[in-house]
């Protein structure tokens, strides 16, 4: 039986299946766990239940949670982001001392992050908003943890973070210190845009090789496990090569049973939104938000379906070649994803005032998250070759790599046009890199629209910049100017 009488190293509110398994991981751990649940029939399913015999301390108030934790008390968070979230920290805070901290384990936007820490500080309560990832099994077994908070808050629960979560394969925690108020948080959002990124990516492979190619359940299982034995071994490859190879109670692949319409909760929409007003291009990010809102119009496709016309080419070719360029595609959109969510953290950072570790940030990603993957030990290398790198696509290894692929992702994306095969991540990946890449784009004819109707002016390739010209295109527009515009 676990001693009630010892104080807790840690409390826990909210014993849902997250919590419930990082209380039992904690435990694990060698750690007394306080838990708190406001229906209480969650509190006992725990103790009598999965933690039944382990060091768990079950309080069935405030009051009682509170004064069940070891000084200075550590208060963890685990309820729906939003108010719930403010709620709790009211409830818990009069009980708390100067010095006591309170962690928030959810999936919070960062800017509630940024609010809470600096009003809890002002009270003398020291905050950590952090990011976790890995789902049920990582919250059991060894999640990514990703704190920002108060400074002053890290070392108190460092140990606590660092034992219960996942390990890289040299024994590495996959949790570390990302940065002041919101930064963990703000971290853990860019990891679900990328998440929504592979995700979209690696469906658009299983569906160009499925209708582009008339390949069985089978085949594709067995070529998303060789994948997964290579460049491209991951947690979301695996689960699609089980995915596949899945079978419903008659036998038949369950997944062509399930409606193809996606939904989703909000972090990757406030990627895109932030990325939109951060001004840094995250097109495969907010591509892949979208394809899944155009997945949700279900009804209104079925009507286009029968109505819209498409071409009725085949692909005609090596079968077994075009699946290597499939493979070689999804690398360099995956370079591309990731490329473009550091540049959103990398003006995050510069934005907010944080000092964030990048080779930290892939660390932390290498194990226990839903993108933890061999991929992911080569970002952390570039950024420990070069940790003022802005850019992955310039680093030597990735623009290597993006060479190697260049001609496979070509010739996917222009047979999925070909076919009429939608592919979204591929295709707007592919336009990044060339837009990336060229010295020159026709954005000077957007300029000169500019100027025409609405007297935007622009600059001059022939003069120093920062100085803005307005011309009268039509003769009738004036030479007075409405203002410069400096992207």
């Amino acid at each position: 039986m676990a001693d009630t009488k010892r104080k807790a190293d840690i409390g826990v509110v909210g014993l849902a299946v997250m919590g419930q398994n990082l209380v039992m991981n904690m435990c694990d751990h060698g750690y007394t766990v306080a838990g708190y649940n406001r229906t209480s029939e969650k509190t006992k399913d725990l103790v009598e239940g999965p933690g039944k015999g382990m060091a768990i301390i079950p309080t069935y108030s405030i009051e009682e949670f509170i004064d069940a934790l070891e000084k200075p008390r550590k208060v963890m968070l685990m309820v729906k982001a939003g108010e719930v979230v403010d709620k709790f920290i009211d409830s818990v805070t009069p009980h708390l001392e100067e010095g006591d901290l309170i962690i928030d384990g959810g999936n919070s936007h960062f800017p509630d992050t940024i609010r809470r820490t600096k009003a809890l500080a002002e009270k003398g309560i020291l905050y950590i908003g952090t990011g976790i990832s890995g789902g049920e099994e990582g919250a059991r077994h060894g999640p990514s943890i990703m704190p920002g908070g108060n400074p002053k808050a890290w070392p108190i629960v460092r140990n606590i973070l660092q034992d219960i979560s996942a390990k890289t394969r040299d024994g590495e925690p996959c949790c570390d210190w990302v940065g002041q108020d919101g930064a963990g948080h703000y971290v853990k959002m860019v990891h679900n845009g990328i998440e929504y990124g592979d995700m979209q990516l690696i469906s658009e492979a299983y569906y160009l090789m499925k209708t582009g190619l008339g390949m069985t359940h089978e085949e594709m299982h067995e070529v998303f496990s060789e994948w997964n034995r290579g460049e491209l071994d991951s947690y979301l490859i695996e689960i699609t090569a089980d995915i596949l190879a899945y079978k419903d109670k008659d036998g038949s692949p369950l997944l062509e049973k399930i409606l193809d319409s996606a939904g989703q909760k909000g972090t990757g929409k406030w990627t895109g939104i932030n990325a939109l007003e951060m001004g840094i291009p995250v097109t495969l990010i907010v591509e892949a938000v979208f394809a899944r809102c155009l997945s949700a119009l279900y009804d209104e496709r079925q009507l286009a379906a029968k109505t819209l016309a498409g071409p009725s080419k085949k692909f005609e070719g090596d079968r077994k070649a075009f699946v290597e360029d499939i493979r070689q595609a999804l690398l360099a959109s995956k370079i591309v994803s990731y490329a473009q969510g550091f540049m959103l953290i990398r003006e995050a950072e510069k934005e907010y005032g944080w000092d964030i570790n990048y080779g930290g940030v892939a660390n932390m990603w290498r194990g226990g998250c839903i993108i933890r993957s061999v991929f992911l030990g080569n970002i952390k290398e570039a950024f420990d070759r070069k940790p003022d790198l802005y850019n992955l696509m310039l680093d030597d290894y990735f623009r290597g790599v993006l060479e190697r692929c260049q001609d496979s992702w070509r010739n996917v994306v222009a047979q999925c046009a070909r076919m009429g095969v939608p592919a979204p991540a591929f295709s707007t990946s592919l336009a990044f890199y060339d837009g990336y890449r060229s010295s020159q784009l026709p954005a000077n004819m957007i300029q000169a629209q500019r100027d025409y109707f609405g007297a935007h002016t622009y600059q001059r390739t022939d003069r120093p910049k920062g100085e803005f010209f307005h011309t009268n295109w039509t003769g009738k527009g004036g030479e007075v100017s409405a203002g410069t515009y400096n992207a």
